[in-house]
Order: C-alpha cells, then sequence, then structure tokens
C-alpha cells in the first residue's frame, strides 16, 4: 500500500463531503468538544491508527487547558501499535497531575509492548518519583537509564541528580555528579542548592569554588544556600564579590539579597539593590514588589515601603498584607486599620494572613474594642473561620490589656482547638505582666510540657517566678533546663554603618574598634544619669532571656550597638538597630534617654516589634 504523507492529504468522502486538513484542525483545537468532533473525523478518514496524528490529538488532552486525561487513555488503548512519542505525552499528562503510580503502569507496558524509550521518557519518570519521595523506585529508575544507555544524556543525568537532591541522599547525587561526562550550570547550581539544603553550606561553597564558570544562576544559589542558613555576613561578601566582577545580577539574586538585608535591617545595602532594580529595568512583578516593602519595613524605613506601595500599578493580596504588617509590628495599629480598611473599598478580598496582621496590629496598639470588631469581622462578613494564630492574638491584646479572665475563657472554653505554644506563652506573657502568678503558674507549666524544647517558654515561666520573689522556683525551672540539656540563644543586636554591617553580643570585645565604643558607653551612661537614668537591677534577674546574666546591663548588646551609633552619627541622623531577643526593661528605659541626651531617633527591632525612640519616648508607649 503506498504512504501518503499526512500533512498533504484531502479526502473525499460520500455525497462529496469534503474534511479539513486534520493536522491544521488538530493545531488550532480549542475544547474538548472540537476534539472529539475532530477525533470522529479522524476515525472516518481511517487514520486513527495514524500516530502523528493520534499523538497531536492525545498531546491536546493532556495538556490544554482543558485537559482530559481520561479520554487521552481511551484513545490510546484503541491504537494498535503507539509509539515512544505518544508513551511520553500520556507519562508527562500523569506526572503534570502528580497521578505517580499511572505513571509507571504507563512504563511497563511501554516496555512490554517493546517499544524503546527515548531521551524523554526517563526525566518524567524520575521526577514522578520525587513527588511521593520513592527512592527504590528511583534508583531503579536509575539502573534503566544506564542499561538503556543514557549515561550520556544531560537531561537525564540532570533529573537524577536532582532526584538524589530531593531524597536528601548527597553521596548518590554526588556520585551521579562526578560520573557525568558533560556538567552545565544546572548540575553545579542542583548539586551546590543540595548541599545548602541540609546545613552543609561549606561543602556547598567548595562546589561553587570549583565551577568552571559561574552565571547568576550559580551566583543565586550559592548566596541563597548562605541566606537561608542564616550566615548572612557571608551572603553579603559573595555578593560584593559578584558586583566587583561585573557580573549581571537577576531577579533571582536580588530577591535572596532582599532578604538577607531584611534579616539583618541592611538599609543601606536594600536601598543600593532596590536602586539597581530600577536602574536596569528588573521587572517589579508583585513577588518582587512585596520583598522590598517587606525589606524596607523590617529595616525601619516605612516611608519607603509606602513609596514603593503607592507606586505600583496593581496590588496583590500579598503585597496588601505586606504593607498591613509592616505598620503593625511598628505599632501603627490605627494607620494598619485604615490600610485595611483601604484595601476592602479597593475589593481586594482579604485570607486568613491579612486578619492575623490586623489582629496583630491592634495587639501591638492596645486596640481592644478594634480587635475584638475585627475578630468577628473575618467571620461575619468574609466567612474566614479564625486559626490558631488569631486566636494567639486576641489572647495577646485581652491579655496586655489586663483582661485574663476574658483571655483564660477565650483559652479554655472559647476555642475549638487545643491551644498551642504560641497562645499558651502570650496569656503566660500577660500574667507575669499583670502579676497573676497562679493562672501564670498552671498555664506556664502546661506550656512547657507543651514545647519542652523550647528555652524561652522555661525562661517566661522563671521571669514570672522571678516577679513574685519565688527564687526557689526559679531555681528549679534553672535546673530543669540543665537536666534537659535546653540551651538559650545567647542574645545579639546588629547595626549596619557605612554600608558596613556590625554584630555586637553582650559583653563582646571583637569589633576592631571596641575601645573606642566602650568608651563612648561610660559617656553614654553618664549622660543619661543626669537625665534620672537609674540601672535597673531587678531587671537583670527577672529577664534571663533578653542577655546572658553573667553580663552586666551596662554591657547588653544593643547599648554597645547604639554606642557605635553615636560615634558615627550626628546629632538629627537615626540609628538602627537589629536584636533577636527582646528588648529587656534597662535597655529600655536607656535607649529613650539616649535619644533625648544625644539628639538621635534610634531605631530597634527586637523579635516581636519595632520600637522608636525620640526625644525621651518611645512609639510602643512602654506597652511591649
Amino acid at each position: 500500500m503506498m504512504h501518503i504523507p499526512i500533512s498533504s492529504l484531502v479526502v473525499s468522502a460520500p455525497l462529496n463531503v469534503v474534511y479539513p486538513n486534520p493536522v491544521q484542525s488538530l493545531d488550532k483545537c480549542s475544547s474538548m468538544a472540537e476534539l472529539k468532533q475532530l477525533h470522529s473525523q479522524i476515525i472516518r478518514l481511517g487514520l486513527s491508527s495514524d500516530n502523528d496524528i493520534m499523538g497531536r490529538a492525545i498531546k491536546f488532552c493532556a495538556f490544554s487547558k482543558c485537559s482530559d486525561l481520561v479520554y487521552a487513555h481511551q484513545m490510546f488503548d484503541k491504537m494498535p501499535h503507539p509509539d515512544a512519542f505518544i508513551y511520553n505525552t500520556l507519562i508527562r499528562g500523569y506526572l503534570q497531575c502528580q497521578l505517580v503510580r499511572e505513571c509507571f503502569i504507563l512504563y511497563l507496558q511501554m516496555l512490554q509492548d517493546s517499544v524503546m524509550p527515548n531521551n524523554f521518557t526517563f526525566p518524567s519518570l524520575i521526577r514522578a518519583c520525587c513527588i511521593d519521595n520513592w527512592v527504590e523506585k528511583g534508583r531503579q529508575i536509575h539502573a534503566h537509564v544506564v542499561k538503556m544507555g543514557f549515561l550520556d544524556d544531560k537531561f537525564s543525568q540532570n533529573n537524577l541528580l536532582y532526584m538524589y537532591v530531593s531524597f536528601g541522599c548527597l553521596e548518590e547525587a554526588r556520585r551521579v555528579f562526578d560520573k557525568m561526562p558533560q556538567r552545565d550550570v544546572v548540575s553545579w547550581t542542583t548539586l551546590i542548592s543540595g548541599y545548602s539544603q541540609l546545613g552543609l553550606v561549606n561543602d556547598a561553597y567548595e562546589v561553587f569554588k570549583s565551577m568552571p564558570n559561574r552565571n547568576s544562576a550559580a551566583w543565586n544559589a550559592m548566596i541563597a544556600a548562605y541566606v537561608q542558613n542564616d550566615r548572612f555576613h557571608e551572603a553579603f561578601a559573595l555578593f560584593n564579590e559578584m558586583r566587583m566582577g561585573n557580573v549581571e545580577l537577576d531577579r533571582y539574586v536580588v530577591a535572596s539579597m532582599l532578604s538577607a538585608c531584611t534579616k539583618l535591617g541592611a538599609l543601606d545595602q536594600g536601598e543600593w539593590i532596590h536602586g539597581y532594580i530600577r536602574k536596569n529595568g528588573i521587572e517589579m512583578d508583585t513577588k518582587l514588589a512585596t520583598t522590598v516593602i517587606d525589606m524596607y519595613c523590617k529595616c525601619g524605613c516605612l516611608e519607603k515601603a509606602f513609596e514603593v506601595f503607592n507606586g505600583l500599578p496593581s496590588k496583590g493580596i500579598s503585597t496588601w498584607n505586606c504593607m498591613i504588617g509592616g505598620l503593625a509590628i511598628h505599632g501603627r495599629g490605627k494607620a494598619a486599620i485604615e490600610l485595611f480598611k483601604d484595601m476592602e473599598r479597593e475589593t481586594v478580598a482579604p485570607d486568613n494572613i491579612t486578619f492575623l496582621n490586623v489582629l496583630s496590629a491592634c495587639a501591638h496598639a492596645g486596640l481592644v474594642e478594634t480587635g475584638r470588631h475585627y475578630f468577628k469581622h473575618m467571620t461575619e462578613v468574609h466567612r474566614l473561620e479564625p486559626r490558631m494564630e488569631h486566636y494567639g492574638c486576641m489572647v495577646d491584646l485581652l491579655g496586655r490589656a489586663g483582661l485574663l479572665e476574658e483571655a483564660r475563657k477565650l483559652v479554655e472554653e472559647e476555642m475549638p482547638m487545643e491551644a498551642d505554644a504560641g497562645v499558651l506563652g502570650a496569656l503566660v506573657g500577660a500574667c507575669k505582666i499583670h502579676g497573676d502568678i497562679n493562672l501564670g503558674e498552671n498555664f506556664g507549666k502546661r506550656l512547657i510540657e507543651l514545647d519542652p524544647n523550647n528555652s524561652g517558654r522555661y525562661v517566661l515561666l522563671a521571669n514570672l517566678y522571678a516577679t513574685a520573689g519565688k527564687w526557689n522556683d526559679v531555681a528549679n525551672i534553672r535546673k530543669l533546663m540543665n537536666d534537659r540539656k535546653v540551651k538559650k540563644a545567647p542574645g545579639f543586636s546588629v547595626i549596619e554603618m557605612e554600608g558596613v554591617v556590625s554584630e555586637f553580643i553582650a559583653g563582646g570585645r571583637a569589633h576592631p574598634e571596641s575601645r573606642k565604643i566602650y568608651a563612648k558607653l561610660d559617656e553614654m551612661l553618664e549622660s543619661i544619669k543626669c537625665l534620672g537614668y537609674v540601672p535597673d537591677k531587678d531587671g537583670l534577674i527577672q529577664d534571663i532571656d533578653e542577655e546572658e546574666k553573667e553580663n552586666p546591663s551596662n554591657y547588653h548588646s544593643e547599648k554597645l550597638a547604639i554606642a557605635f551609633g553615636l560615634l558615627k552619627t550626628k546629632a538629627g541622623q537615626t540609628i538602627r538597630i537589629s536584636k533577636n531577643l527582646r528588648v529587656c526593661r534597662d535597655c529600655h528605659q536607656a535607649s529613650k534617654l539616649i535619644s533625648k541626651a544625644f539628639d538621635r531617633e534610634i531605631i530597634v527591632r527586637d523579635r516581636n516589634r519595632f520600637h522608636h525612640f525620640r526625644n525621651g519616648e518611645c512609639s510602643c508607649n512602654d506597652f511591649w
């Protein structure tokens, strides 16, 4: 029988009906209804065994917006001799729907029908193994890659490398990498990412250094590894090296570095990156814009955050949430509520994160009635059921306001779920503030048993006992921590000056200008004594989580950072500091007086919120 190319075929059917070219029609198909009509025409034309035409039809069913894998498989089952392309298409379709079992059933059928897999077969099967963390099946597919002669196929090898990395099998991943005859940037960056995902950042850097050629993707993989593992100084050093080498910064690199700036409070570096984005025309999509806004908010620069926010032509839900959350942590509760009202007027539907930020804003600003209103509002108006975090915000709000019985009732009688450590911690913290020892002790003991490896839980109860002068109980808590080998996180403060990020620990003298810093610290403390400063010696005992107890409060990390800031700034300028723990009472009082004595605005970000110290006052109104 003579073969006629399908692409040129026009067939005349009985009654002089002329059917259109089926290939062209399939390429223009836009719905399953249309596809089924074309399928019926293909059957009438006697072309249902043609792999080229049927492959196109199955591809449409598998990958179009109106896909129908059931119909695709029905067409497949009617074919006498489907080829590798058709098998691969259907396998990819099932992979896209994460139907892993069906992928492997098809692969076995493919082998049984003596259809030889090709270089497009194995990547889909390898990715299918990753979905269900199917380690043994992955190793079997690896063996088939070797057996079928695809060891030189870069696409298959890169997918095997990705598979072992996703399994956390770094030794096997390294063996695949070492045996690859050709490695591209994907190969290198996959291995770097694999090492970094397991805290093995040094190994990742060794691979990075070995790369013959590094593009933006490789630099970003290494920088992201440092950022994700909180090794920010190395991230900045590598970023500077990248800039010095005139490597183009893409949107992924700048996003990673903005994240580092956010966590360190490095405003100058963050502003430089933002300027680079604008200067070089990097697309400011919603995700990147939100990252920039988050950086400005968490570096203590709300004005710049609003400038970016207001300049966006369209704002996604994450952008609104970020700006509302930024106002919340700065204690700007009323402004956060007004922005939420703007969001509703713009008919942007809020989500659970929106209301978490709104309730947090109320808690930080002491807006009890407003908080009660929006707690009901999320359910009654927006049909959003409160989650654990929302209850935690309400307990925090009520507790800080001294409404301990209402907070207790919410926890024990009204919540539809068992309170987690966050909710209990908020209640115990409120009991400490207001001196309700019995209630605080009850919930504090429950809190420790619920979260036994978190040092902060023990410290909270110990501070409660210390407030009441129950020193035997304080000693028992410390003994329990020692017996369970629970360690406290050391306190540190970070300050960026002249583009350089410096870190201070309590009593530390590692800074190259430590002599000048301590001299300035002594001058600073003498100056505020004239304004009525008296060291809070009780706080040394009570706030045992804020700094290492062995270091006097005079040498707490934020005092050292402020002294350094005073050395580097002039009157009227702003000093910005980030701290990993809550500000203690002594440092809070000292910071207020320093701002007045030295005419500085001091912005401190602690683990809970921002404090803006200006002219002897704090934005938190001593409510933190």
